[in-house]
């Protein structure tokens, strides 16, 4: 297993990290116990989760994501070995906190509640799973300004995120879902005013969305602040087990209509022609679209999930494949004729 290194922080993360919104929801607590063994056998030492999950978001299900890592890590008694991802919800769940929002007040009630979940005394990575002011992410096209807004300055989050590193409850922060501008904010403001350094962002990428390249890659390299990508396989849809109408009965697009982001007619021909540019060339079509994402110099873990173990052994086997200069070029073919249909 490859590791990269997470920002500036000193520490490595392996190529592939164990994505875990499924936990709690399609996933019991000993399926998930089981993902997470194999995952750590393989070789991953990272682990993604979220104070919001399991999805979709529900009250009666929040935090059972968090629980379920936690009692694995209770009972594996090794918690120094892996390393542990959380975040922090942005405005619009009003079955967390009556509202969430990144303010001093907010993130210390997160942290605290995510520690006691986690059963631990620290996170390595605290995240801002998306910002809290009015901006384009979540695919959403465009970008409207409003003078109005009533958005947490985010001064006021990352001191509060400087005061929760000095007090050793979370190590290195990171943002997810955000954009260039926020990205260089928070790095500005760190620098200007020694608060904590973003060391990741975490945002969505895959064949079918390769948006993160426009303005965030170049950040990624000369700022050390590398991807975390989310949804690599775009809920499923490009392993091809949703094309022609079909619907697999356990399927995330079939249970949650919800979901749509990968669902339009420019998604689904594009995705025809990823799956069979795979089978033309005898590789998994999901595997495919994984090893591409492996392959971005930009990226510094890729996070995979999985709600069966055949799908996480399958996702697994991606690490060790890497694609040749000529599929990389026809990959780049099907993008330049059908750019982003899902960003």
């Amino acid at each position: 297993m490859q590791t990269r290194p997470l920002g500036r922080t000193g520490m490595h993360v392996s190529r592939l990290c164990l994505g875990t919104m499924t936990f709690g929801e399609q996933n019991t607590e000993a399926e998930a116990h089981e993902q997470l063994d194999r995952a750590v056998a393989f070789g991953i030492n990272f682990i993604d989760t979220a104070e919001m999950y399991p999805v979709p978001p529900k009250a009666d299900t929040q935090g059972l994501t968090e629980r379920y890592v936690g009692s694995w890590l209770k009972q594996r008694g090794e918690r120094d070995d892996v390393i542990l991802a959380t975040k922090a919800a942005g405005p619009g769940l009003d079955h967390i906190r009556g509202g969430p929002r990144l303010t001093r007040d907010h993130l210390f009630k997160a942290v605290d509640a995510s520690l006691e979940r986690l059963q631990t005394d620290y996170v390595d990575l605290y995240q801002l799973h998306w910002p809290d002011r009015s901006t384009n992410f979540f695919g959403k096209l465009g970008y409207t300004h409003n003078e109005e807004e009533d958005a947490t300055p985010l001064e006021e989050t990352l001191s509060a995120l400087k005061e929760l590193v000095d007090a050793g409850k979370i190590r290195a922060i990171g943002l997810s879902n955000d954009t260039p501008w926020g990205t260089m904010r928070a790095l500005q403001l760190s620098d200007q005013l020694d608060l904590p350094r973003v060391a990741s962002i975490q945002n969505p990428y895959n064949l079918l969305n390769r948006s993160f390249e426009v303005g965030l890659a170049e950040i990624a390299h000369r700022e050390d602040v590398g991807l975390l990508a989310y949804s690599p396989l775009g809920f499923g849809v490009l392993s091809g087990k949703y094309l022609n109408g079909a619907q697999p009965p356990k399927g995330r697009l079939t249970l949650y209509e919800r979901f749509k982001r990968y669902t339009s007619p420019e998604a689904e021909a594009a995705t025809k022609a990823y799956v069979s540019l795979a089978q033309d060339y005898g590789l998994d079509p999901a595997q495919m679209a994984l090893a591409f994402v492996n392959s971005r110099s930009f990226l510094t873990s890729n996070i995979i999930g999985a709600t069966t173990m055949e799908q996480l052994e399958s996702n697994l086997a991606s690490e060790s494949l890497k694609l040749d200069d000529e599929l990389l070029e026809a990959i780049d073919d099907i993008h330049r004729r059908m750019p982003n249909p899902c960003p």
